[in-house]
């Protein structure tokens, strides 16, 4: 699959699976991905769910960290606070990082799926309307 192909969300390419990452910290997306333990990972399909699992994820070297989230497939990645080496690592394997997010990750997850993530609910506290997004643009929300 070429990554001109890959979207936001199943609604714009309906038959073409992706793998969103989001760092967990006790329900919530994790405030620092960075130093981030656990992730959940989903699979999207047609715009709908197909697989949820969760993984540690271990504190390392930039291009370690973007190396373990290549090898797991992952297409997407929301989180909070990044630094900017991890966030340049991950877009050179190909990643796209939704960074400066906040709350439930339900709600985010659901955000997403809905094309709604752009909405300044889930925009970390002071970052005065800024969100920092690298990788490919996608169809389902705002840079």
């Amino acid at each position: 699959m070429s990554a001109g192909m890959r979207s936001w969300h199943g609604w714009c390419f309906p038959s073409v699976m992706m793998k969103l990452a989001i760092p967990q910290w006790q329900g919530r997306v994790s405030p620092v991905f960075d130093v981030a333990g656990h992730l959940v990972i989903v699979e999207i399909d047609a715009g709908r769910v197909a697989q949820r699992q969760e993984a540690a994820f271990v504190e390392g070297e930039p291009q370690f960290q973007a190396a373990f989230l290549a090898k797991a497939g992952i297409d997407v990645l929301v989180c909070g606070a990044i630094s900017r080496s991890l966030e340049v690592a991950l877009s050179a394997v190909g990643i796209e990082t939704i960074g400066q997010i906040c709350g439930d990750i339900e709600e985010v997850l659901t955000a997403y799926m809905d094309g709604r993530l752009a909405q300044g609910e889930f925009l970390m506290p002071g970052c005065c309307g800024r969100r920092r997004h690298r990788g490919r643009r996608g169809c389902g929300g705002a840079r």
